[in-house]
């Protein structure tokens, strides 16, 4: 189950790094608070699923969900560049992702 609360934790993220970029610099009412509720929600999950993951792995995938999730959303919905470098580093750090769930123990 830890698994389960560290991805919505990393998918939180996602969400309240677009919600930070549509809040104009927290200048925008409903964005700013959308951005501190799912920010507080990520950081409560993360810390659900630290209670039997380990410290490095738990905080790697939350950064790693949410860094190329936000990557990803930008290029979706924000119209930012998708060039192959930038696929590239993407997809390392997804396989880097694969890496640390595989070398975890259960």
């Amino acid at each position: 189950m830890a698994w389960v609360y560290l991805l919505v934790a990393g998918l939180l993220e996602i969400v309240w790094a677009f919600f930070m970029k549509q809040s104009d610099g927290f200048t925008k009412t409903l964005p700013t608070i959308l951005t501190f509720v799912a920010a507080a929600a990520s950081f409560g999950l993360l810390s659900v699923s630290m209670k039997t993951l380990p410290l490095g792995t738990a905080y790697v995938v939350w950064t790693g969900v949410g860094a190329v999730g936000a990557f990803l959303l930008g290029i979706a919905v924000l119209g930012e560049a998708a060039g192959v470098m930038r696929i590239a580093a993407g997809s390392l750090i997804i396989a880097g992702l694969v890496l640390m769930k595989i070398s975890t123990p259960e």
